[in-house]
């Protein structure tokens, strides 16, 4: 690693350490400050990183032969939990292809909503909506329809839970790989950032630490989370018909059900 890489990684400490210091003194005129400063030498490790990387031939946009549909489906598969566009367009391109862009996803659930209610369970699987405690869709997110219910609703604590899940699917994925792509490991690398313990300073994310550190506070998390999907998801079976135990129930018909 180059002199100006590990400065810059003295210096990202010494901030951190600062900022800490003025948000336990209530300083936070200064906090702010030292945030900026923060921001600006994680950006400039960034930077510095990647020009050390080794010069790869350019890779050219790989043109996927699967549909948009089942190259979204083969992303979720990998990650478990119901994601957004942006990280499915990330480990589309992490690990499959560089075909998928987000503006790809914007309608896709409405056409798939449209496709079950004209003709219910005539596909193998069908892009769903994740729903709220108040069974409405989740702006955003998307979910397997093959998955259980369970699987399919957010409580208080799911967000983090399933943040947990996709990064240790991610490194399980990864590990398993004898030649695992760079972006791949740049993916885990940010996701890990998220996580007390699952890297060390700015350096590459190891899986196997990655898992660990994932798996260690998923336990704190887990039972809890499960009660609280559990009782959505029984609500969801009580009220919803077919269409919408996938796609979410409208707000006012959420509430006369609830009534």
């Amino acid at each position: 690693m180059s002199e100006s890489l590990d400065a810059l990684e003295r210096r990202i400490t010494e901030l951190r350490a600062e900022v800490r210091r003025a948000v336990k003194a209530k300083e936070n005129s200064l906090a702010r400050s030292l945030r900026g400063d923060l921001r600006r030498a994680e950006q400039a490790w960034d930077q510095a990183i990647s020009a050390e990387e080794p010069e790869r031939p350019s890779r050219e946009p790989e043109t996927s032969l699967l549909p948009i549909r089942e190259q979204v489906h083969q992303a979720l598969a990998l990650l478990g939990v119901p994601a957004a566009a942006k990280l499915i367009v990330a480990v589309n391109d992490a690990f499959f292809s560089r075909a998928l862009r987000g503006p790809q996803l914007t309608s896709l659930r409405r056409d798939e909503e449209r496709s079950f209610r004209s003709d219910p369970y005539a596909r193998p699987y069908y892009l769903c909506a994740a729903l709220t405690d108040r069974l409405s869709p989740v702006r955003g997110l998307l979910a397997d329809s093959t998955w259980e219910q369970e699987r399919r609703v957010l409580g208080p604590l799911s967000p983090r839970v399933d943040f947990l899940t996709s990064t240790m699917r991610v490194a399980e994925h990864l590990a398993r790989l004898s030649d695992p792509p760079q972006g791949a490991l740049r993916l885990l690398s940010r996701m890990a950032q998220n996580i007390p313990g699952a890297v060390q300073g700015f350096a590459p994310a190891d899986p196997a630490t990655a898992i660990r550190a994932a798996h260690a506070e998923l336990e704190v998390h887990r039972a809890a989370d499960a009660a609280q999907r559990a009782e959505v998801a029984a609500r969801a079976g009580r009220q919803l018909p077919d269409v919408e135990r996938l796609f979410g129930a409208a707000a006012m018909n959420t509430l006369r059900g609830a009534s």
